[in-house]
């Protein structure tokens, strides 16, 4: 059985970080696609970020500069380190793994930009 968990979401103020892991299991990590997408209320989910099985991470322009995606795939986890939080960063955070018409989702995790 896929199952991808997200941790580390939280409450935080304008200006700060937090760093969101996702663990996998019952999938070969490696060969997958990893991406990141959030959903703020009231808004269709969007992309965030991604790092392919073997290529360079590609961002959305409203977090460039801001956001780093990585991952490790000993640990068979992947992060998203928010730095410079805006309060329009308020979503929940999604994982996804992806390889050829195989996905996966995590179940989500809150982040809440407000002081």
């Amino acid at each position: 059985q896929v199952q991808l968990v997200e941790s580390g979401g939280g409450l935080v103020q304008p200006g700060g970080s937090l760093r969101l892991s996702c663990s996998a299991s019952g999938i070969i990590f490696s060969s997958y696609a990893l991406r990141w997408f959030r959903q703020a209320p009231g808004k269709q989910r969007e992309w965030v970020a991604s790092f392919s099985s073997g290529g360079t991470p590609n961002y959305a322009d409203s977090v460039k500069g801001r956001f780093t995606i990585s991952r490790d795939n000993d640990k068979i986890t992947v992060y998203l380190q928010m730095n410079s939080l805006k309060p329009e960063d308020t979503a929940v955070y999604y994982c996804n793994a992806l390889l050829a018409t195989r996905q996966y989702w995590g179940q989500g995790t809150q982040v809440t930009v407000s002081s």
